[in-house]
């Protein structure tokens, strides 16, 4: 990888092998086409400074060697106005997003000082009855189950598809 980047930087929480196939083809349903081509993900930070990319990557290797994978709940569904995504729940979770914040407070835009409501949407994009009709479906449909985090991985924004910089795995 080349660094320091001239591209922000997105950091995503890596799903073990069937959660992510499982949302990738919620996602390949129920996504518009002309939009879906990201793969279903968990977006911790949004804009993170490609010049710091060195930085980022040797702390983000620090912090996953020591994190254990993350069991995650998938809890229920959220309407998002134009869209549908699955509520994700793990204390662990959070923590970890808070301690980045903390390291990275300098670094932050707005949005990535908020705190995390972690959830993959797979739905976006759309009118609202059709986000709705959506919404009231899944719901209807929805049994709680359990994922995993596996990891951390770190993309380079390019104004469309995301390019994989990096991927740091859960040793704990």
């Amino acid at each position: 990888m080349l660094l320091p980047l001239d591209a922000p930087l997105i950091l995503t929480l890596t799903l073990d092998e069937a959660a992510q196939a499982h949302f990738n083809a919620l996602r390949q349903q129920y996504f518009p086409p002309e939009r879906n081509y990201l793969q279903a993900h968990v977006t911790l930070f949004h804009h993170l400074p490609g010049p710091e990319a060195r930085a980022i990557t040797e702390y983000l290797a620090r912090v996953a060697a020591t994190t254990p994978p993350l069991p995650l709940q998938v809890a229920g569904l959220r309407f998002l106005g134009r869209g549908v995504a699955y509520d994700l729940h793990n204390p662990e979770l959070l923590q970890l997003h808070r301690s980045l914040q903390t390291a990275w407070a300098a670094w932050l835009t707005p949005q990535d000082q908020q705190r995390l409501k972690p959830h993959i949407t797979v739905q976006n994009k759309v009118e609202p009855a059709v986000a709705r009709a959506l919404h009231q479906q899944l719901t209807a449909e929805f049994m709680p189950f359990e994922a995993a985090g596996t990891g951390l991985t770190l993309w380079a924004y390019r104004n469309g598809p995301w390019e994989q910089l990096q991927q740091f795995p859960f040793v704990g």
